[in-house]
């Protein structure tokens, strides 16, 4: 089992858009298979996820392939959980 969080960055929206936006994305990546938790968080990014999937190219396909092409991301950075 491979466990990871995952940071998410989310483009600059203007204030009125800004609300609805977060929670639109937050809502699709907690539907996402694999992510088992979502944070939203105050400093350099908006999200961290927690995600377990059974390989590393899983995870890779979650990040790269789902978490990535959602309208609004912007930027994600991947850390395993090692020990």
């Amino acid at each position: 089992m491979i466990e990871a969080y995952v940071l998410v960055r989310v483009q600059p929206a203007r204030l009125e858009e800004a609300s609805n936006l977060m929670q639109s994305i937050k809502d699709k990546i907690k539907t996402t298979k694999g992510v088992k938790e979502i944070k939203g968080v105050f400093g350099r990014y908006d999200f961290v996820v927690l995600a377990n999937t059974e390989t590393l190219q899983e995870l890779g396909n979650l990040v790269t392939s789902l978490v990535r092409n959602i309208k609004g991301v912007s930027e994600t950075e991947t850390l395993v959980v090692g020990f």
